[in-house]
């Protein structure tokens, strides 16, 4: 094959331990399928067979996250074009081939054929390492809120099995108190002996807000319970040690909460998404997080579309004008950030609660009129960011030309 002015494609199926990747030129024949370790060996070596079959490559990867990181990065430092085509695109086009098999290197060949015929592949760069840290802080946080989530329920789950009115008096997530209790008072027994005074006390020297509250509930759904439930002391000794569990984990997300914070606000475009009501540094830093720089979206209308907040025509013959939510979208941008945020800010006097108010009045549900809002808010973020304006609760007056 003579190497001048060619021009080849080659897809990465990528994964944890190896990737897989197959190169077709521009009559979509297979000009190479082979398994490629994870390693920056071997990715190089792979570069530069590639290189050595044509005077330009295309790369496409189907996976952006923390297993193709080393890829990406070794390309992109090499100069290599690389454009992202979903897995969801790879798994429909699959079944336009030959075959009902499975395997990494037919789905390689999906993604080289699919960057070959298509140009609307959103194109990979590396990301600033601002961006990185708060991806990686960010994740981080969304396993520690998971395992404390999961440490809870085990918690009132063994709850049950000692004083179902134990487990009634307190929401554990919300309070950490009841908590600090339940390291070394779980059994009605122990509660009525220690009494509403003492345990008081003790309370109060381990520095729990409202003592005396949280001693009278406990001791008030102890009284309620005279009878021993089989297998309490065993349960006992277990909820002792994810309460322990529980208020480690706590201090892992607040020393997190604090690192996300820093980081977030040595961001120059911090202070303006700070300004926005209901965007805190938490949401702003996922923010910043998922979209990075902003350089991939046109206009709010691609980022609204991103977040799932922009609705997607369905028409057919003589049906026009029907909408429907879209299937395809980050669904931690749309219910975690933009949602919440709108919801925050509408709770207060302020733009987004008139508009909120306006939408019901229309004869929308909550749900509807939140997510109207938030559709909303994606523009004036937008434009906030675009103009480097802080966010004011007078719209900007147009200057004359």
């Amino acid at each position: 094959m003579s190497t001048s002015d060619t021009r080849i494609w080659v897809g990465i199926d990528a994964g944890k331990g190896h990737h897989w990747a197959v190169a077709v030129d521009a009559d979509g024949e297979t000009l190479f399928s082979t398994k490629v370790i994870n390693d920056e060996a071997q990715i190089l070596t792979l570069i530069d067979t590639a290189r050595e079959r044509a005077d330009e490559v295309r790369w496409a990867v189907d996976i952006s996250g923390r297993a193709s990181t080393l890829l990406l990065a070794l390309l992109i430092a090499h100069g290599q074009q690389v454009v992202y085509v979903p897995g969801r695109t790879v798994n429909r086009m699959t079944g336009a081939y030959r075959g009902e098999g499975k395997t990494d290197a037919k789905d390689a060949r999906v993604i080289a054929d699919q960057a070959r015929m298509r140009r609307d592949f959103a194109p990979l760069d590396t990301p600033p390492e601002l961006v990185s840290n708060l991806r990686v802080l960010t994740n981080y946080r969304a396993d520690l809120i998971a395992d404390r989530v999961r440490l809870i329920n085990r918690l009132r789950d063994l709850l049950v099995g000692i004083c179902p009115a134990l487990e009634r008096a307190f929401d554990y997530s919300a309070a950490k108190g009841p908590v600090v209790m339940l390291t070394e008072y779980q059994t009605p027994a122990a509660l009525r002996r220690i009494g509403v005074k003492r345990l008081t006390a003790w309370l109060e020297r381990r520095k729990v807000r409202s003592a005396a509250d949280v001693a009278a509930k406990a001791v008030e759904a102890a009284q309620a319970q005279q009878i021993a439930l089989p297998g309490e002391k065993r349960a006992a000794k277990l909820v002792c040690d994810l309460a322990h569990q529980l208020l480690a984990l706590d201090e892992r997300i607040k020393d997190n909460d604090r690192e996300i914070r820093e980081t977030f606000r040595s961001d120059d475009r911090a202070e303006i998404i700070e300004s926005m009501p209901g965007m805190g540094p938490i949401l702003g830093a996922e923010f910043v997080a998922i979209v990075g720089d902003l350089a991939g979206y046109r206009d709010a209308g691609r980022l609204a579309s991103h977040a799932g907040l922009a609705p997607v025509a369905r028409d057919s013959g003589r049906r026009t004008g029907n909408y429907h939510r879209p299937k395809r979208y980050n669904r931690r941008l749309r219910r975690h950030i933009f949602y919440m945020a709108a919801q925050t800010a509408m709770m207060r006097p302020g733009p987004s609660r008139d508009y909120y108010l306006k939408k019901r009045a229309e004869g929308l549900l909550h749900t509807q009129a939140l997510l109207s809002l938030a559709r909303r808010r994606v523009d004036v973020l937008w434009a906030m960011l675009r103009d480097k304006r802080l966010f004011t609760s007078a719209p900007p007056v147009t200057q004359a030309a």
